[in-house]
C-alpha cells in the first residue's frame, strides 16, 4: 500500500509536469487581435458635402446612404451646345416639312390639270376618230359616184396629201384609212397615259412639271429622314449628357456591401470637397481576420495554410483557423488598410495573419474589431477538456 501511494503520487506529479510543460511549450502567439480591412470612400465630384446622421461604430447595411455631394456650379456648356444643336436640327426638319407640303400642294394641282387635259384630249380624239370613220366609210361604200376630184376634196383632210400628189378616189380612201388608224393609236396611247401629238412630248407640260416635283419631294423626304436620324442620335447624346451632368452636379455615397461599421469621418459636414478627397472610412466586417505576432522560433515553424486555433481572452471556446499570411518582422505596411494598427512591441516580433471562417459567419463576432485573444498552432494536453467544456 505504501508503494502504491508512492507510485500514484509520482504519476500525478509527472502528469502535472507534462500538462504544465505542454501548455507552456505549445507554439502560441503573444497577442492576437480581431482585425478587418478598411474601405475609404472618396468624393466622385467637387461640391458641398452633406453627411447623414450615422454614429461612429454604427452597423450599416448594404446600399445605405452615407453622404451626398452637391455642386451648384457644375459646367453646363456641353449640355447647352447639344440643346442648341438639337433645336437647329428641329428648325431644319420643319423647313423640309414645309417645303414638302408646299410642293405637294403644287403637285396635286398639276395632277388635277393633267387629268383635265387628258379627259379633254381624249374627248377630242374620240370626236376626230368618229368623223374619220365616217369619211372612211363613205369612200369604202362606193355609194357616191361624183367626180373623183370633188369626192377627194370632200373627204380629204387638210395636209394629208403630199405635194404634187394626184387627187384621186383611191388615194383619198387610203388617206382616210390612215387617218382612222392614226387617231386610234393616239387614243389608245392616251388611255395608257402616253400623249401623242405635235408640239409636245409623251406628256404635257403639267405632267412633266409634276414628275419634276415628285423628284424634288423625294429628295426632300430623304433629307428629312437623314435629319430625323441625326436628331435621334443627338437625343441619345443629349440624354447621356444630362446623365453625366446629373452625376457631376450631385453624387451619393452608399455602403458598398453589407455588414459594415461606420469607422471614421474624414471631412466635416457642409465642407466643400474636391474630386478624389477621402470622406469616410468603413470597416468591412465580412472580411474579418486575426492579426498576431509570434517569436522567431515559432514563426519559422509555420507555413501558409497550416491549421491553427483562436480563443478570445476570458473565454474557453476555441475557433478553428488557418494561417493566411506570414508577414514577418517590421510588417508595418501591411496594416495600412486595416482597422487596428500594430503596436511597436508587435512590430518587434514576427507578424502572422489567421483566417477564421467561423468569425465571418457570425455577424456579432465578425464585427468584434479590436477584441483580443490568443492563437495556438499545436495541440495542447488540455484540449480534450476544453472541447468538453467549450
Amino acid at each position: 500500500m505504501k508503494y502504491t501511494r508512492l507510485f500514484i503520487g509520482i504519476a500525478a506529479i509527472l502528469v502535472t509536469l507534462w500538462v504544465i510543460i505542454g501548455e507552456q511549450m505549445t507554439a502560441a502567439s503573444a497577442n492576437a487581435v480581431v482585425n478587418a480591412p478598411v474601405v475609404t470612400l472618396r468624393s466622385p465630384i467637387a461640391g458641398d458635402l452633406q453627411l447623414q446622421n450615422h454614429a461612429l461604430g454604427a452597423r450599416l447595411s448594404r446600399n445605405e446612404l452615407l453622404a451626398t455631394i452637391n455642386d451648384a456650379r457644375a459646367d453646363t456648356d456641353r449640355l447647352n451646345d447639344l440643346q442648341l444643336e438639337l433645336e437647329t436640327l428641329d428648325a431644319e426638319n420643319n423647313r423640309y416639312q414645309a417645303a414638302i407640303s408646299a410642293l405637294s400642294r403644287e403637285r396635286d394641282a398639276l395632277a388635277q390639270r393633267t387629268e383635265t387635259f387628258t379627259n379633254a384630249r381624249l374627248a377630242e380624239l374620240e370626236a376626230e376618230l368618229a368623223e374619220a370613220r365616217v369619211r372612211r366609210d363613205l369612200l369604202e361604200s362606193g355609194a357616191a359616184q361624183e367626180d373623183a376630184t370633188a369626192l377627194a376634196d370632200a373627204v380629204a383632210v387638210e395636209g394629208s396629201r403630199r405635194p404634187g400628189e394626184p387627187n384621186t378616189r383611191n388615194l383619198a380612201l387610203s388617206h382616210a384609212r390612215e387617218r382612222v388608224e392614226t387617231l386610234q393609236i393616239a387614243r389608245d396611247a392616251l388611255q395608257d397615259g402616253v400623249f401623242l401629238g405635235d408640239g409636245y412630248n409623251d406628256a404635257p407640260f403639267s405632267e412633266q412639271r409634276r414628275i419634276q416635283l415628285d423628284s424634288q419631294i423625294a429628295d426632300l423626304g430623304l433629307a428629312r429622314s437623314e435629319t430625323s436620324a441625326r436628331r435621334a442620335a443627338l437625343e441619345r447624346r443629349l440624354t447621356r449628357a444630362r446623365q453625366v451632368q446629373g452625376m457631376r452636379s450631385r453624387a451619393e455615397l452608399r455602403t458598398p456591401s453589407s455588414d459594415m461599421l461606420y469607422w471614421e469621418t474624414l471631412q466635416a459636414d457642409t465642407a466643400n470637397v474636391q474630386r478624389g478627397d477621402p470622406l469616410l472610412r468603413l470597416v468591412d466586417c465580412g472580411q474579418s481576420i486575426v492579426t498576431l505576432s509570434v517569436t522567431e522560433r515559432v514563426f519559422n515553424t509555420l507555413r501558409v495554410g497550416q491549421d491553427a486555433s483562436f480563443r478570445f481572452s476570458g473565454q474557453s471556446r476555441v475557433y478553428p483557423a488557418t494561417v493566411g499570411r506570414l508577414a514577418g518582422s517590421g510588417a508595418r505596411t501591411v496594416y495600412a488598410n486595416l482597422a487596428v494598427a500594430p503596436s511597436e512591441k508587435h512590430l518587434e516580433r514576427y507578424d502572422v495573419t489567421l483566417l477564421v471562417p467561423s468569425l465571418n459567419a457570425d455577424s456579432e463576432l465578425g464585427c468584434a474589431i479590436g477584441r483580443t485573444g490568443r492563437a495556438f498552432f499545436d495541440g495542447r494536453p488540455l484540449d480534450i477538456f476544453r472541447g468538453w467544456f467549450g
